[in-house]
């Protein structure tokens, strides 16, 4: 929501209270005073009389459509702009307003008002002075929270609750009623519940509360309770689960001063940085797909046919984007084509057929471009670009010394952009292993689920070409220099016989293992085969990949995991050996049970393809629910919560949380990033959906979900 201003230009952050009245339009108090926002427009208006340029407290509707505002001087009963009425007697400041049956209730430091049509009533009652909140009880009378307390006042008298046997704390700032008629009490230290006879429940950080600075509560129309705190908004649905939203993804500030619901059920937010707007939109899993499906096609898709990233010159805002390169453009683009490969077997739809193969041929390309045998490129941009990811550079021998003290295995590339024979595109070298498996993977379920039998021998010769490659460099991804690049490397020599690369030898052996089995399963040449087994009974290759599952922790990285994952479809689809069959199954069993804490709707649905199962099927869904359709990537920083710990598990290098973040509040998904990370984000990036919809179609798939 843009941003009020005062008649000078000022922008307006700080928004103190908000309230929706009966035709729409939002009202907010703010130091600089009232503004409103008319139904259906985005400007902010200025309300006139006194308290045009004053500090204003609180506002609410009530049910005759009228606005009331607590000013620096008082009560005012607003109509709309300009129309501001001063109410006679009441003095200011009030900071707390509630209106039920026809009575207007106004509070503040100077003391206590009842307005009834045209009469105005002092209360004399013995109250203090700091308050915050108040509302009605249903039976005539008012609960008023204060800085030293909870009050509950009737015309019969008044009483005073302020023990930690009444509440968590008597600071007390926020108040509302939930459906079962229980008061919620917001303050320092977090949620208080009373009923009839007293406390009943409290919700402190353990309960999900992510600040002990608890501002405000509301009841939304679909009886869920909204907390606001200084870290944001925790909701608890009846059903007793709740749910954070914080960070820019979902407000303008995490500290959340108030709050207010149209009659549509969307959540209006005053914060400490604006008023921003949580909206609600009735949508199942089909709708959210194609949601994602056309984000993906007006905005992801570059030429010649690559599904990546979007840069956003100004963050959040995704009106401009610009295509950007990534290393990983290879991998991702497999990603795509691994989900219209789904897609076309859950569906039959001419149109993922056609886009596979156009993202098939890009995958080719990215081999053809490098006229090197098969070398494939990371990604490719057309040769006018000014704009990249590893410009080319030089390193000095200090430079390289450095680099080498720090990482034995690193390899000085100096030219990574090469440019095509045909001058139109400059394609990227030192190609990874991650590309690599991201490459298998989707042509296993390219070949398996879409090719006619003319593109399985496409197919066929081109996955022939990259082993063919490998298998004459010794099994490492020689680059234009005739050297392995820095991270394809599956030769014995060093996986079985150099100690640096121990840490690699589990995982790399594994891989190269599927990229034989592959290359046999699709040509039926027994070369492949030949290899394989020789790795398997000379080199113990299938021993070292026993021990993926028990990788040692300070080299283990979560990439690693999705890298497992590509491969086991293809281990498990293309072995016929009923003993290698078997040790693959159990490998990825005892694999599984390691990851399923992750809740990861990929995993959890290659898991259930290759065994045939129905595991993780609620978190799968459960994740395909709670992403956001905002795939800007958002900075989010988990270490500002109280509800969670920072720890160094399941990844030792990273802070992470004691507790997986649900989709909603975590980093714009890609797979390659550990889920459990405390911190990070770019909001110049816009994410592509692919991460969404490939999961999203092996369910579809595989019958798990409709």
């Amino acid at each position: 929501m843009p941003l009020p201003e005062t008649a000078a230009g000022d922008k307006v952050t700080e928004i103190r209270s908000i309230c929706i009245d009966s035709t729409g339009n939002a009202w907010i108090a703010t130091p600089q005073g009232i503004f409103m926002k008319p139904f259906a427009e985005r400007r902010w208006e200025y309300v006139g009389g006194d308290a045009l340029t004053a500090p204003a407290f609180r506002v609410i509707a009530d049910s005759s459509g009228c606005v009331w505002a607590g000013a620096w001087n008082g009560l005012f009963k607003i109509a709309g702009p300009g129309k501001a009425e001063k109410i006679p007697l009441v003095e200011g400041p009030v900071s707390a307003i509630a209106s039920v049956a026809g009575a207007v209730y106004a509070l503040g430091p100077k003391g206590f008002w009842i307005i009834r049509k045209d009469l105005v009533q002092k209360v004399e009652t013995d109250l203090a002075r700091s308050l915050r909140d108040i509302v009605p009880d249903g039976e005539g009378g008012l609960w008023i929270a204060s800085d030293v307390g909870l009050y509950h006042w009737h015309e019969s008298g008044i009483s005073h609750y302020y023990e930690t046997s009444d509440l968590i704390s008597g600071y007390a700032k926020g108040l509302a009623f939930d459906p079962d008629k229980k008061l919620w009490v917001g303050g320092l230290g977090g949620v208080t519940i009373r009923g009839k006879q007293g406390k009943e429940k409290e919700l402190r950080p353990a309960d999900g509360i992510p600040s002990v600075y608890v501002n405000t509560v509301r009841l939304a129309p679909d009886s869920v309770m909204w907390v606001g705190t200084h870290t944001g908004i925790v909701r608890y649905a009846p059903d007793g689960t709740s749910s954070l939203r914080f960070s820019r993804r979902w407000l303008l500030h995490n500290q959340v001063n108030d709050m207010a619901f149209d009659q549509t059920g969307n959540a209006w937010i005053a914060t400490e940085g604006g008023v921003s707007v949580i909206g609600r939109k009735a949508m199942n899993l089909a709708a959210k797909s194609d949601f994602f499906y056309d984000n993906l096609m007006r905005r992801h898709i570059r030429a010649p046919w690559i599904a990546g990233q979007a840069h956003l010159p100004v963050a959040g805002d995704t009106t401009v984007f610009q295509p950007e390169d990534d290393d990983n453009d290879g991998e991702y683009t497999g990603n795509y084509l691994a989900m219209e490969s789904f897609r076309y077997a859950a569906t039959g739809d001419p149109r993922a057929k056609e886009n596979a193969k156009k993202a098939f041929q890009f995958l080719r390309m990215l081999r053809e471009i490098t006229e090197h045998e098969g070398f494939f490129a990371r990604t490719v941009i057309p040769s006018d670009w000014t704009r990249m990811h590893d410009e080319n550079r030089t390193y000095t021998g200090t430079e390289i010394a450095e680099r080498l003290v720090e990482e034995p295995r690193f390899k000085p590339v100096e030219k990574r952009w090469h440019l095509s024979s045909d001058g139109k595109w400059l394609w990227k070298g030192d190609t990874s292993s991650d590309e690599m498996c991201g490459h298998m993977f989707a042509y296993y379920f390219y070949y398996t689920l879409v090719a006619d039998e003319a593109e399985k021998k496409e197919i066929a010769a081109h996955i022939a070409a990259i082993v063919d490659y490998l298998m004459k460099h010794n099994h490492n991804l020689a680059d234009v220099d005739g050297e392995p690049t820095r991270w394809s490397v599956w030769s014995p020599e060093q996986l079985n016989r150099d100690p640096e690369w121990l840490p690699d030898r589990n995982q790399n052996s594994m891989e190269i293992l599927a990229f034989l089995k592959l290359a046999y399963h699709v040509t039926g040449d027994g070369k492949y085969q030949k290899e394989y087994l020789r790795l398997i009974e000379e080199e113990h290759y299938l021993d070292n990949m026993k021990q993926v599952t028990k990788q040692n922790p300070a080299w283990f990285i979560y990439f690693d995991v999705v890298l497992q994952a590509y491969l086991y479809p293809i281990l498990l689809g293309a072995e016929k050996d009923e003993k290698l069959q078997q040790f693959y199954r159990e490998h990825m069993d005892e694999w599984f049970e390691l990851r399923r804490a992750d809740q990861n709707p990929l995993i959890n649905f290659l898991f259930n393809y290759c065994r045939q199962n129905r595991e993780e099927l609620d978190n799968s869904v459960a994740f395909l629910r709670d992403t956001p359709l905002d795939l800007v990537d958002w900075p989010i920083d988990h270490s500002i919560r109280e509800d969670v710990s920072v720890v160094r598990t399941p990844v030792l290098e990273e802070l992470q949380v004691s507790r997986l973040p649900p989709a909603s509040i975590r980093m714009t998904v890609r797979w390659d990033k550990n889920p459990w990370t405390l911190a990070g984000g770019n909001p110049h990036v816009e994410r592509e959906p692919v991460f969404w919809l490939l999961p999203y179609w092996m369910g579809r798939y595989l019958e798990l979900i409709e």
